[in-house]
């Protein structure tokens, strides 16, 4: 290096040495050995002034310096062991031995390659390549996991104990995110980058004040062990490991030399990298990871709060378009990793029928999926039954009748869970072998029971759903039929009184032809009737616009008129906002209840006339009439008449039907004096289309 890099590497490191050092022995006169985290975190301070001390005795590229660096990282390593071990991790001791071990062991391995390789080969310049080269790449892997482990630690650290760990945890990764940067440009480029080395003192000296503000902080430092962590923590060192084996494997081929030693290490990188390639990807491997991690690494198999979650996603909102019982199935299989699973319920005869498969198309099942004793045995005992046991002989809590011929023929079939709601069978899963063969404990089976009551709830909700559901089909079926049986009625009380006249009048070829016309316009009345009771039936009405009045007023007179006496009054030139479809309804309505009110054969009067800014329709009888209370609180309300045999709907729709064209029902009765029904509807303008055709004519 030159005189000036010489000069700032010289003064960058004895300040850093010096600082470092003073720090250490402030933390230890303010703090003292008040816990393991502050003793961890002096012996780091001590450790990094000793690296930084050595460094200007040895100079940056020698061994004291070297094994200085390595102090420095284990003691920065102890210090976060230490605030593992502050929270949950001290229950779980071997776990924290396991992950930790790998990046001691990277550690460990550079003054091992340092002291013992060369001392095998002292003279050897190849060696001497060779041994730093695999020292820069393990330092490379220290600071890769290193980095990488303080941001998962601090992910996983209580929200409130963050305030007090960010500090170090920020300082830690910019120390090693440097090394990393310095390793890699000198592995890469085959040489040492001055500059780099030169400016490490200063960069370290930069993060004292860090590290001081870190040891004011008053944090209770607690961090808890997650499976996220874990598995890439595992991941991570598993890689380095692969990694490291795959360094040291090419060196100990190049100090053996040969004519094909560059041939043997190019060939054994490339199967290695070909190995990893097929084996990592693949899914019985990362299950077979998971397994090992649930097994040595957790107290508990299943992180609880992530399957949750995962659960309630499936279930409540699903990413894809799949029906609600094949999520049932999927949230199930998910949570024990299984690759697939049947879904049992019970139809109406409470026999068990297949609900839904996912990914199990080959599945052989019949028609009826359970035997007479299937249900009775999961009902009452809620076993969960695993059928290599079951197999084996080896369930003694099984009723083997209980379990259907076609189960014992299907080889995939593992486990058989039974969905219980409040004592009663919802259904049964059946999941599919996971890909690592292995028995069901007390917490598989704690798990298995504690989802399938979830589960069967959730069938039992959807169960009721869909009874509700056609509940609500037949009640607005019932409604359709209600309003259609009424207008039957309107048409038969219509044709009887035909029938009587015609006994009079049959003689009559204007009667003949009257009567004629009026049949076919009630058959076909009654043809829509039954088109609506239909249940692809959908009632439209048409859209509202000018109407005129009188037009369709005359309409429904005229299928009136060899009924009943009508008199009219219409005011010329009425026009409303309306739909003329339902304007008739009402009016049908109207004049058929003052007809069936008038039993003297007085004639009923319907006047068209101006109101203020509505055309008011009235239908006037001399009929019995009404008493006000009944108007009041009876005549609007279904299913109440006082006519023997009324359906007592026809007023309750003409309203609701008033009211759907943005118009008014008024009712004034006295009884004995008769009624009159007011229908208010907007009034319009006279459109310009029956102008022009009034000019043309």
């Amino acid at each position: 290096m030159g005189s000036a890099l010489t000069f700032a590497a010289f003064w960058g490191h004895s300040a850093a040495g010096f600082l470092y050092a003073a720090l250490a022995i402030w933390v230890f006169h303010q703090y003292g050995g008040r816990s393991r985290q502050r003793l961890a975190m002096i012996a780091a301070l001590a450790l990094t002034a000793f690296w930084g001390i050595a460094t200007i005795i040895g100079g940056s590229s020698s061994t004291l310096a070297s094994t200085g660096e390595t102090l420095r990282n284990l003691g920065w390593l102890g210090f976060l062991f230490a605030l593992l071990q502050n929270g949950e991790g001290n229950e779980h001791p071997r776990t924290i031995r396991m992950l930790y071990g790998a990046l001691l062991l990277a550690l460990l391995m550079q003054p091992f390659i340092d002291f013992v390789l060369l001392s095998l080969v002292p003279d050897s310049a190849l060696a001497s390549a060779a041994a730093a080269k695999t020292v820069q790449m393990l330092r490379m892997i220290f600071a890769i996991g290193a980095i990488v482990l303080v941001h998962n630690l601090y992910t996983v650290s209580a929200p409130e104990a963050r305030w007090g760990i960010s500090l170090p945890m920020a300082a830690l990764a910019a120390t090693w995110m440097y090394d990393l940067n310095l390793y890699t440009i000198g592995y890469l480029s085959g040489s040492w980058p001055g500059e780099f080395i030169a400016m490490r003192g200063f960069i370290m000296t930069l993060l004292v004040p860090v590290f001081a503000l870190a040891t004011r902080r008053n944090s209770s430092w607690r961090l808890r062990l997650s499976r996220s962590v874990t598995f890439q923590s595992v991941s991570l060192l598993a890689i380095g490991a692969y990694l490291l084996v795959m360094v040291l494997l090419a060196t100990a081929l190049q100090l053996v030399g040969g004519s094909y030693v560059r041939m043997a290490q190019i060939t054994l990188i490339f199967a290695m990298s070909l190995a990893a390639m097929l084996i990592v990807p693949s899914g019985k491997f990362r299950a077979w990871l998971n397994v090992v991690i649930a097994k040595n690494f957790f107290q508990h198999r299943y992180d609880y709060r992530a399957e949750w979650m995962r659960f309630a996603e499936t279930i409540g909102f699903p990413s894809d378009a799949a029906p609600f019982h094949e999520r049932v199935v999927k949230s199930l299989a998910d949570i024990f990793d299984s690759p697939a699973g049947l879904l049992l319920t019970r139809d109406n005869e409470s026999r068990l029928v297949l609900q839904a498969r996912w990914n199990w198309p080959t599945a052989d099942i019949p028609t009826y999926a359970g035997n007479s004793q299937t249900v009775p045995f999961f009902e009452q005992t809620g076993h969960i039954v695993l059928m290599d046991s079951v197999r084996d002989g080896a369930d003694d809590k099984v009723d083997e009748r209980a379990i259907p011929q076609w189960l014992y023929e299907e080889t995939r079939a593992w486990a058989i869970i039974p969905l219980v709601h409040f004592g009663r069978l919802a259904g049964i899963a059946v999941l599919a072998k996971p890909p690592i063969k292995r028995g069901l404990d007390w917490e598989d089976l704690d798990m298995m029971r504690v989802v399938g009551r979830q589960l069967a709830s959730y069938l039992a909700e959807a169960t009721s759903q869909e009874a509700l559901t056609e509940n609500r089909q037949f009640e607005q079926f019932n409604r359709r039929f209600a309003f259609v049986m009424h207008d039957i009625k309107n048409l038969v009380s219509q044709l009887s009184i035909l029938a009587r006249n015609a006994e009079k009048h049959a003689d009559k070829p204007a009667f003949q032809a009257d009567m004629i016309e009026t049949l076919q316009n009630s058959v076909g009345k009654m043809n829509d009737l039954l088109a609506r009771l239909s249940q692809h039936s959908q009632t439209r009405h048409s859209a509202i616009e000018p109407i005129d009045v009188e037009k369709t007023v005359s309409s429904v007179i005229h299928g009136k008129r060899l009924i009943y006496p009508i008199e009219t009054d219409f005011s010329p030139d009425m026009f409303a906002m309306a739909d003329a479809g339902r304007v008739e309804t009402i009016l049908n309505h109207l004049v058929q209840n003052a007809i069936d009110a008038t039993e003297d054969g007085t004639p009923i009067r319907i006047s068209v006339s101006r109101q203020d800014d509505w055309v008011a329709i009235r239908v006037s009888d001399k009929g019995s009439g009404m008493t006000e209370s009944f108007v009041a609180n009876q005549l609007f309300k279904p299913f109440e008449s006082t006519k023997s045999g009324g359906f007592g709907i026809g007023a309750y729709e003409a309203r609701a039907l008033a009211q759907s064209l943005g118009g008014q029902l008024h009712v004034d009765s006295r009884i004995g004096k008769g009624t009159r029904m007011t229908l208010l509807l907007p009034v319009a303008q006279r459109p310009t289309d029956i102008d022009e055709i009034d000019k043309a004519a």
